[in-house]
């Protein structure tokens, strides 16, 4: 079973979810690469449009009701920095501090928190305090998350991208005039809806778009790119912290690393401190001896930087696969037909199913992962994303079943998780691919908004009802799925 007061929810982002019927939000470079011809024509988008999505901005109240009725008590919802401040924030004034190319410290006066008042747009915000309260007056569990991927099209416009490029980026980094503009906004946040959080995320998987949305995948170039979201996260919590008492932590995309065989054990280590550890040892430790090793990294760059000590009070682990490794010339490589580059077959070579969007189902990693981090850094954690694409819902239920029973494992060899927010609530737009990966615990008719029931619900309705799995559930857990 888990323990009292675990939190069992959803999570959602705001460009995924929101759009569908009314006021959908153009402002966000997500939303023009999506409309882009050329990405189209290439293959890079599906020709599918976010303003005909599940339309939660809308029917949140609905949504909220779904949730309740399967004994959800606890979300993970975001806001949409570009529906906030669909105009540029530049004249608002922010205090930052810098030493060696790095920001070490950022304050923002109340009066610039006022000016930013005036220019956002007070629409939006009424509704996001809507959705918020509606939640909140259930009794809910609330974490507010601050930034999932999408960008304001004044700060990251891609049809400024030249088309002769090989590739067309998006979002490559929170660079140096990206980073201040979004401390103003998470400063912003904080102040406007403290009343509601009960914790906050400052950003969901800036890993994804600092190792792949970018042209540029050197070395030096991916270590400089984590390096800025690292410290605009640090930075983040320190202006949020001024202002709330309420948790602050990060989310973080993880796949379970293991070696291909005992001689790749090395690579293993090698892979997992270049992928996660060196992003929490920097804003957890101040570790940043990475920025100035060989092949990246900056000199005269100290390996602790005092700045980034004690910055996250909570780690948001993603999981939903695991990557098998090997050694190469370079160091490590992620093999094919496993985890999440099993591709489109309907078995691993590992023997063991795979969702819709090719990533094996190996329930084990989401065990090693948590206990990876508590090891590490005993700091609490809340496991923010995990689930499938599976519009059959073929494998769900035991996905379902399986990934809480190695929760409860964890817990009990000690690790300091306090909550699980599956991943989604209702089918979304799911990035590149459209509306074509179905997640969600209820499926919607696109064409109605109507949401639809899915076997695998029920199931949650089982797990919390129980507190965990049930022991009339745990024969789901006996076999590899």
């Amino acid at each position: 079973m888990l323990p009292n007061g675990f939190k069992l929810g959803f999570s959602e982002s705001g460009f995924q979810f929101e759009m569908g019927l009314s006021d959908p939000d153009t402002n966000s470079d997500w939303y023009a690469w999506c409309h882009d011809r050329r990405n189209m024509d290439l293959g890079y988008v599906s020709r599918d449009l976010p303003e005909n999505g599940v339309a939660y901005w809308d029917k949140f109240q609905e949504d909220h009701d779904l949730a309740s009725s399967i004994g959800m008590n606890a979300a993970r919802l975001g806001i949409e920095w570009s529906r906030i401040f669909p105009k540029p924030t530049y004249d608002v004034k922010l205090n930052a501090e810098f030493s060696k190319g790095r920001m070490i410290s950022a304050e923002i006066e109340d009066n610039e928190l006022e000016k930013l008042d005036k220019i956002a747009n007070s629409a939006a915000l009424n509704h996001y305090r809507r959705i918020f309260e509606d939640w909140k007056n259930r009794n809910k569990f609330l974490i507010i998350n601050l930034y999932h991927w999408s960008i304001p099209i004044w700060l990251n416009d891609p049809s400024r991208i030249p088309y002769d490029q090989k590739e067309r980026a998006l979002g490559g980094s929170f660079d140096r005039e990206v980073t201040l503009e979004y401390l103003k906004y998470a400063a912003y946040i904080a102040w406007k809806f403290d009343d509601l959080a009960d914790m906050w995320s400052t950003m969901n998987e800036p890993n994804m778009v600092f190792q792949y949305c970018s042209t540029d995948r050197s070395r030096k170039a991916t270590d400089q790119r984590k390096r800025d979201f690292a410290e605009a996260h640090a930075r983040a919590y320190d202006l949020i912290k001024r202002i709330s008492k309420k948790p602050v932590g990060v989310i973080y995309a993880n796949g379970d690393l293991q070696p291909l065989s005992p001689s790749d054990e090395e690579a293993v280590k090698l892979a997992r401190y270049n992928i996660r550890f060196s992003f929490f040892d920097y804003i957890i430790r101040g570790d940043g001896q990475w920025l100035s090793t060989k092949d990246g990294g900056e000199s005269g760059v100290p390996d602790i930087m005092d700045d980034m000590v004690g910055k996250t009070d909570w780690i948001g682990v993603n999981y939903y696969s695991r990557d098998m490794v090997r050694s190469n010339g370079a160091g490590w490589e992620i093999v094919p037909g496993y985890g999440h580059a099993t591709g489109q077959q309907p078995l691993s070579l590992d023997g063991r199913s795979v969702s819709e969007t090719g990533w094996e189902i190996y329930p084990e990693g989401i065990y090693n992962v948590v206990m990876e981090y508590q090891k590490r850094y005993s700091v609490q954690m809340m496991v923010t994303e995990n689930g499938m694409a599976d519009a059959t819902d073929k494998f769900r239920p035991r996905y379902l079943v399986s990934h809480i029973s190695q929760l409860e494992r964890a817990i009990e060899d000690g690790a300091n998780l306090k909550g699980y927010f599956h991943w989604a609530l209702t089918d979304n737009f799911e990035w590149a691919s459209g509306f074509s990966k179905k997640f969600g615990l209820f499926g919607v008719d696109l064409r109605t908004k109507q949401r639809q029931l899915r076997p695998s619900a029920l199931i949650f309705s089982r797990l919390s009802e129980n507190n965990g799995v049930p022991d009339n559930l745990r024969w789901m857990t006996e076999e590899k799925i």
